[in-house]
């Protein structure tokens, strides 16, 4: 990989790991599901515009639009929002990974590999441990809710691997179209119609640029820089970048919201990630029969290119 692609793919890792201090930051102006309606409004309008036609057929954009938008994005910030530190949501949500090889297994027949299930049961170590340091800490309901998110991620992983999108942006872009207005309709319902006017009546240069920042430099750069480099370059060397997600979403939260990491959380955090580069890194095993389509030129077969495409959602 040249210098300069090397430069990027840390950028993207910065980018997508700084995000979840600015969701925090976010969801001290907007109600949790109101915030992720936003959010998806601003990534799909005006890009919507720009990507040209859908290149996938409706029923996969749908499906991941209401998996990975309303579910996870709906999941994760109501976890934030209800006292999950930005740091740990970071770390947390990696779990994705665990998620979509066990569910590829269920529904793909993607049966893992020995060292992807030994790297399975280090990153559920990792969460075990967080869990227990949270606990002493914090709400493990909000928790919950995060590993919660992190499963509909896996979800939505296994779904995007099904539709096979030829055009990853072109493909988030109009995903994004689709959360926008059945949060916007649980935000009524959920969180009051006085409340979101409220938070639209006191948006404010701030407000306005976390906005902006989860949606355009978040979702459109960081999605586009991603599926640039993995057509430029092999997933297996892509992907390992995405672990450094949580190191700059931990050392951004605890720098920005003076959040404290004590040592089990490193502990976890490194059994986490080092459990995730295992299930995610390691190429499954082959299935019979039918045989698995290849991702793409260099990229491992099997479900783990989904999840280095997906995975730069991670905030996201």
């Amino acid at each position: 990989m040249r210098p300069a692609h090397l430069l990027l793919a840390v950028l993207v890792a910065a980018v997508w790991g700084v995000n979840f201090t600015v969701v925090e930051v976010g969801l001290g102006h907007f109600p949790p599901l109101l915030f992720s309606a936003l959010r998806f409004l601003a990534a799909a309008v005006p890009a919507v515009l720009l990507v040209g036609r859908p290149k996938v057929p409706w029923k996969w954009i749908v499906a991941v639009g209401l998996v990975l938008g309303v579910a996870k994005f709906g999941l994760l910030f109501l976890g934030m929002s209800a006292g999950m530190p930005a740091g740990l949501s970071s770390l947390v949500l990696q779990i994705q990974a665990v998620f979509t090889a066990l569910i590829a297994c269920a529904v793909l027949g993607e049966r893992p590999t020995r060292t992807r299930a030994l790297g399975m049961a280090v990153a559920l170590g990792g969460v075990a441990l967080a869990a227990v340091d949270e606990g002493t800490a914090g709400p493990l309901g909000a928790f919950a809710l995060v590993v919660a998110a992190a499963a509909c991620w896996g979800v939505s992983n296994v779904l995007t691997r099904r539709a096979a999108p030829p055009d990853p942006l072109n493909f988030m872009v109009w995903v994004s179209t689709v959360p926008v207005l059945p949060l916007l309709g649980l935000s009524l319902l959920t969180e009051g119609p006085s409340r979101d006017l409220a938070a639209l009546r006191a948006l404010d240069w701030q407000g306005a640029g976390v906005v902006l920042y989860v949606a355009w430099v978040t979702t459109v750069f960081g999605f586009g820089a991603w599926g640039w480099l993995l057509r430029r370059h092999p997933a297996s060397t892509v992907a390992p970048f995405s672990l450094l997600v949580p190191v700059f979403g931990m050392s951004s939260a605890a720098l920005f919201l003076g959040e404290p990491v004590s040592p089990p959380r490193w502990c976890a955090a490194a059994l986490l990630v080092g459990g995730v580069a295992l299930t995610s890194l390691a190429p499954p095993r082959a299935r019979a029969a039918t045989g698995a389509v290849e991702a793409g030129a260099g990229e491992p077969v099997g479900v783990a290119g989904a999840t280095v495409r997906m995975t730069g959602e991670a905030a996201r």
